[in-house]
């Protein structure tokens, strides 16, 4: 069935992500565990600070934790930031040098034209209803931003379905196709019939 094929090819794509996403915060992890050894750096800071502040304890140590927490927040923002860098790169290479994502090559798929401007818009439409969104809401609940977050966050889902449901239309185009002006082929759609036809005589 195309339609299943089209949605192997993207879950395909998208492990690919998921499996980068797990890297980066295994990275951003040890990133963020190796803050603890620079905690004689800052509990010297919060000393000074301490002699400065006339005996003020808990102002002292409330600068640490949030020196620490801030450089937290900051590693996870990169690491989101980067996913995004990633997987934009990823979609706009992919069909820039092969005309179709690991995915779709695996499923026998093609995306046509594969032109770098039409490539760029349409590995921007898919970065930002597959992951870019998401990442924004995941941002703003670390920012402390709840309900600006959870907005966000049902709007990725709307622009996600949005990319998404056309797909299950006669054309089988997304919004990223659409706006890119590109068409995903090999699905069995429309393609003339390269068999001639058999005559019998009477």
């Amino acid at each position: 069935m195309p339609k299943l094929r089209r949605a192997m090819a993207w879950f395909i794509d998208f492990a690919l992500v998921l499996a980068l996403a797990a890297t980066l915060a295994v990275l951003t992890f040890h990133r963020i565990s190796a803050l603890v050894s620079d905690v004689p750096e800052l509990a010297t800071r919060g000393g000074f600070d301490l002699l400065t502040s006339r005996g003020d304890v808990i102002a002292a140590s409330e600068h640490i934790g949030v020196s620490l927490w801030d450089k937290s927040v900051l590693y996870v923002e990169q690491a989101f930031g980067l996913l995004i860098v990633a997987t934009f790169l990823y979609q706009w290479a992919c069909l820039c040098l092969a005309g179709r994502t690991v995915g779709k090559g695996l499923l026998g798929l093609k995306v046509s034209p594969s032109m770098p401007r039409r490539a760029a818009v349409r590995a921007a439409v898919t970065t930002a209803a597959d992951i870019a969104v998401y990442a924004v809401a995941c941002v703003l609940l670390i920012e402390g931003e709840f309900l600006l977050s959870v907005a966000v966050w049902a709007l990725a889902v709307v622009v996600f379905l949005l990319n998404a449901l056309p797909v299950l239309s006669p054309t089988r185009r997304s919004l990223a196709d659409r706006l890119a002006g590109t068409a995903v082929t090999g699905l069995g759609i429309g393609l003339p019939s390269t068999t001639p036809p058999v005559r019998t005589r009477a």
